[in-house]
């Protein structure tokens, strides 16, 4: 019997690739909900994830599984209009003609940061299209040093800094360079015309996770059921012991996916992961009326939030019966920052009276619900060596059986993303098929869960 330690995306995708190729499997998620970070609140009409999500174009392996599963109909590609809030004033920045108007860059500004976005460098003549193929090749150099000497100061400065002050905070300088371009190629396709193309599901992310539940098989997985120990016997994985509500149980196993935090694998086994990660805060505001007309505003100056991503200009206000949903989120560097010590009470206060004094026709009276979610691991922080501190998908080094498909795994490189979960199970279910076909472990005879070919990574 396998077994899979957390229900989110990496841990449930990890069980449905290895049923695919023939084993039993069961599912210990140590919450009441699946999905992770793609939990969801009820609304008036469709449900909302916790925390946004949407999908780019490079995301390929999600959408093969969408389709395998039969919901990738329901995938639709949107347009998420962008735009940078700074001094009062909101700039879209979708269009040539409205990059162009904005005016805090100069029109040199402009170009360089247009070819860097095309992954042209300007640095030489003829100028090479091949500079950025291999992140590898930056990982060691500082975020500020590359804008500069691949764009401009002034990039730097009036674009990219206030967006990195709000992602990363005081660990801006320990971040590379290979973070940002691999974050520029992440993003996918832009319509000219319109803006970035983006992808989410009819009835948000809560059918896929439920397709990739059921192909599992309710009954091979159990929520709140949190695994306290692995037993290694002569330098293989032998037994899990899980708490219940119901008491204390001891399973034997042949393979254990670890697919949780770091922490939880060290718990387990001991296997110390040295990659910090930051916490995230995210309210879902739901209001009677818009705040904007944009999906995604970046903030430029020092706000209490990072962003405001307002969901029903990117998804019909309709699918919630009329109202109109709004993110405001932060992302913490430390326990001990004051959001992060904050009440929901205080927090909502805070952020609430920061969008009345940016926006001053705002309406407090206009939200009808303030809801605050909080995690204390919600990305990795990309920093210089990053892709030394990966902890690799089998940890045969630690225990015969052990593999990994967390959030610190070489998938969720260099950002973390719903298709990168997928592809580290995938990764994890894959390594183990091979052990079984050397005669490491047998697989069961009876029905596979379909017989397509999985979708690749």
């Amino acid at each position: 019997m396998k077994h899979v330690v957390g229900g989110g995306i990496a841990g449930l995708a990890a069980a449905y690739r290895l049923q695919q190729q023939g084993h039993d499997v069961h599912v210990f998620e140590a919450s009441d909900a699946l999905g992770g970070l793609a939990a969801t609140y009820g609304t008036a009409g469709d449900r909302i994830e916790q925390f946004y999500h949407h999908l780019s174009k490079s995301e390929e392996t999600i959408v093969e599984l969408a389709h395998e599963l039969g919901v990738g109909d329901r995938l639709e590609w949107l347009v998420g209009e962008n735009a940078y809030y700074v001094d009062g004033v909101v700039h879209p920045l979708d269009t040539p003609w409205e990059i162009l108007a904005y005016p805090h860059l100069s029109l040199y500004d402009k170009f360089r940061l247009g070819m860097l976005t095309l992954g042209v460098d300007l640095r030489e003549f003829p100028p090479r299209f091949d500079s950025y193929e291999s992140l590898e090749a930056y990982e060691d150099v500082p975020l500020r040093e590359f804008i500069v000497d691949h764009a401009t100061e002034g990039v730097y400065e009036n674009f990219f800094e206030p967006l990195l002050d709000a992602k990363f905070g005081s660990r801006k300088d320990d971040v590379s360079a290979a973070w940002l371009l691999g974050r520029i190629k992440f993003r996918g396709e832009r319509d000219l015309l319109r803006g970035e193309i983006l992808g989410y599901f009819d009835g948000g992310f809560a059918p896929f996770i439920d397709a990739l539940v059921d192909a599992v098989g309710r009954e091979n997985v159990t929520t709140g059921a949190r695994v306290t120990d692995l037993a290694v016997d002569d330098g293989s994985v032998s037994t899990l012991t899980v708490e219940t509500d119901e008491g204390t149980e001891t399973h034997d196993t042949d393979s254990v996916v670890v697919a949780a935090m770091p922490n939880v694998l060290e718990a387990l086994c001991g296997y110390e992961c040295d990659i910090d990660f930051q916490g995230a805060v995210c309210a879902v505001v739901t209001m009677d009326r818009p705040l904007t007309d944009t999906y995604w505003l970046n903030i430029a100056h020092d706000a209490p939030f990072g962003a405001l991503i307002e969901h029903t200009n990117f998804v019909p206000p309709e699918r919630y019966g009329g109202q109109h949903i709004l993110y405001v989120a932060s992302y913490i560097q430390s326990y001990d920052e004051q959001l992060w010590q904050a009440s929901d009470e205080e927090v909502e206060e805070q952020w609430l009276s920061h969008v009345e004094e940016m926006f001053p026709d705002f309406s407090r009276e206009s939200v009808t619900q303030f809801r605050l979610a909080r995690n204390p691991r919600a990305a990795p922080v990309y920093e210089r060596g990053y892709l030394e501190k990966v902890v690799p998908y089998d940890l045969s080094e630690v225990a015969d059986g052990l593999y990994y498909a967390g959030m610190a795994s070489r998938a969720q490189y260099p950002e973390r993303s719903l298709n990168g979960g997928i592809v580290a199970g995938f990764e994890c279910a894959d390594r183990i098929a091979e052990r079984a076909a050397d005669g490491g472990e047998p697989t069961r005879t009876g029905g596979h869960v379909g017989e397509t070919t999985p979708p690749g990574s």
